[in-house]
């Protein structure tokens, strides 16, 4: 999948954007709704001899509006980082991906404009499905009325895919939010058709984990309001040939000094129950993991102390053992 920060310059000679059959939206946790949708496109695109293209935002705009108000608690909470859903969106089998700063300009434009500017000049948009509740422009102002006369207008096709529902609830991001912030993970892998997982860079930390003999793998979560919080059994594939069980800790650590090399900033930190021998105590920096959260264990707790730290990893660490001694054997990785 090619990936475009921004809108392509159409007078480059280089530029891929003849036509394309586009859909628009967020698509923050690429659940079951939007893998219907992308499916949709890819076979429309394909029966018009044009790549498929995905649209979407960065910062999601909630988060802009939010920041603008200086209404911290308008921003949803974020499912994915843009890392995995640029990794999902792929895996949909979608040709581009546009990627869209959402600021003070966008958010002033107006429909006619966005229509005639970024959908037909830009993309040369020959096909273009939303979704059923697809509002677009300045004050959320167009709507697929306008859109659809504008194609009509301009040369190109629109349609409208209603809600996805599984056993007659209806699959969205919020619903998939919910579920995180509830720690009902079997829910969320229904709602996203795979488990919840998070992947990155393995960055340096403290290294206090080594010191309580339970070394950890640090990926920094991008958004300061993740989806999802707590103590999580986990699977982490990328290390191995085989997933490895572990433990891990989603959040802001609240027993740890906020002056830490990471203090205030969200990550998720894995403890894997057996360590690869081959690769050594430095042997995880700079690669690339995904983490596959199973089973929520607990909410994050501040202990005070590290005595105390170190006795509830060490029962965290049990109850992951138990959690998978109950399960089937970890899958081979896809990675």
């Amino acid at each position: 999948m090619k990936i475009l920060h921004g809108l392509p310059d159409k007078s480059l000679a280089n530029s891929y954007f003849e036509s394309c059959a586009l859909t628009i939206g967020n698509f923050d946790g690429v659940h079951r709704g939007h893998q219907a949708m992308l499916a949709l496109l890819k076979n429309e695109a394909q029966h018009r001899n044009i790549p498929s293209c995905v649209m979407t935002f960065e910062p999601h705009p909630r988060d802009y509006f939010a920041k603008i108000a200086q209404k911290s608690e308008l921003a949803p909470a974020r499912i994915a980082t843009l890392r995995d859903k640029l990794t999902e969106l792929a895996r949909c089998g979608i040709d581009h991906c546009v990627v869209l700063p959402f600021n003070a300009k966008f958010a002033a434009q107006s429909p006619q404009n966005f229509i005639q500017d970024v959908l037909v000049s830009s993309l040369g948009a020959k096909y273009v499905l939303v979704g059923d509740d697809f509002r677009f422009g300045s004050k959320r102002a167009g709507d697929y009325a306008m859109l659809d006369a504008a194609g009509v207008q301009l040369g190109f096709e629109v349609a409208r895919m209603n809600s996805y529902e599984v056993h007659g609830l209806r699959v969205s991001s919020s619903a998939v939010r919910e579920a995180l912030n509830q720690g009902r993970m079997d829910d969320v892998a229904k709602l996203l058709g795979r488990p919840y997982s998070i992947s990155g860079h393995v960055v340096h930390g403290r290294k206090l984990g080594r010191e309580l003999n339970c070394p950890t793998l640090n990926l920094r979560f991008s958004h300061w309001k993740p989806a999802a919080s707590g103590i999580f059994a986990v699977r982490v594939f990328g290390l191995a040939v085989h997933a490895l069980e572990g433990v891990a800790n989603l959040g802001i650590r609240p027993s740890l000094d906020p002056k830490d090399v990471n203090g205030g900033r969200v990550l998720l930190e894995t403890h894997c129950l057996d360590w690869p021998a081959h690769l050594g105590a430095e042997g995880g920096y700079g690669k690339i993991i995904r983490v596959e959260l199973l089973h929520k264990l607990l909410d994050e707790l501040k202990y005070n102390g590290l005595d105390a730290l170190q006795i509830g990893i060490a029962k965290d660490c049990d109850d992951a053992r138990a959690y998978f001694k109950a399960q089937s054997p970890a899958p081979i990785s896809r990675i």
